[in-house]
C-alpha cells in the first residue's frame, strides 16, 4: 500500500511539474491576411496573376467566339439543306461537325493549360514570399520568446485558434521586420 501511495505521489509530482513547464510557454498570434495584403512583393505577384489570368482568358474568349461563328455557319448551311444538294451539303455538314470538334477540345486544352500555367507562376512567384514571412515569423517569435504562433487569419478555413484571451499579436513586429510600415492600412475587399 505504502508504495502504491509513493507511486502515486511521484505520478502527481511529475505530472505537476509538466503543466508548470507547460504553463511557461508564451504563445503569439498573427493574421497573415493582413500581413500579406500590404506586403508589396504580395500585391506585385497578385498583379501578375491577374494579368496572366486575363490574357489566358482573353485567348479562351477568342477561340469561343470563333467556335461560335463556325457553329452558326454550320447551322445556316444545314437549312440550305435540300433534296438537290443533300450529298453536298450532308459532307459539308460533316466535315463542320469534326472541325467543331475539334475546336472543342482545342478549347477545354486550352482551358486546362491555362489553369496549369496560372498555377504555375503562383507556386513560382509566392514561394519566395512565403519564405521571407515565414523567415520574419521565426525571427518575430524567437525574439519575443514564444513557443507558439498562430495564424488567425480566415483564409485559413479551419482555423488553427478558436479562441484568443491574451497572447502576443505579433502582426505588426512580422510586419516591420518585412519592412512594411505600420501605418500600411490593407486594401479593402
Amino acid at each position: 500500500m505504502r508504495k502504491l501511495i509513493n507511486v502515486f505521489f511521484v505520478a502527481a509530482g511529475l505530472l505537476f511539474t509538466a503543466n508548470v513547464a507547460n504553463a511557461q510557454q508564451k504563445i503569439g498570434h498573427l493574421n497573415s491576411e493582413e500581413i500579406f495584403s500590404v506586403m508589396p512583393e504580395a500585391k506585385t505577384a497578385s498583379t501578375a496573376l491577374e494579368t496572366l489570368a486575363k490574357a489566358k482568358q482573353a485567348e479562351i474568349t477568342k477561340m469561343q467566339t470563333e467556335y461560335q461563328t463556325k457553329y452558326e455557319g454550320a447551322v445556316a448551311k444545314q437549312k440550305t439543306l435540300s433534296e438537290a444538294n443533300k450529298d453536298v451539303v450532308t459532307k459539308e455538314l460533316q466535315a463542320l461537325g469534326e472541325e467543331l470538334q475539334n475546336m472543342q477540345k482545342r478549347i477545354d486544352d486550352a482551358r486546362t493549360k491555362a489553369q496549369q500555367d496560372v498555377a504555375t507562376k503562383q507556386s513560382e512567384l509566392y514561394v519566395p514570399i512565403n519564405q521571407k514571412f515565414e523567415t520574419a515569423v521565426k525571427a518575430v517569435a524567437k525574439e519575443k520568446g514564444l513557443a507558439y504562433v498562430f495564424d488567425i487569419a480566415s483564409q485559413q478555413g479551419a482555423n488553427n485558434l478558436l479562441y484568443s484571451e491574451g497572447g502576443d499579436d505579433i502582426t505588426a513586429a512580422v510586419k516591420s521586420k518585412l519592412g512594411i510600415s505600420a501605418a500600411a492600412v490593407a486594401p479593402k475587399k
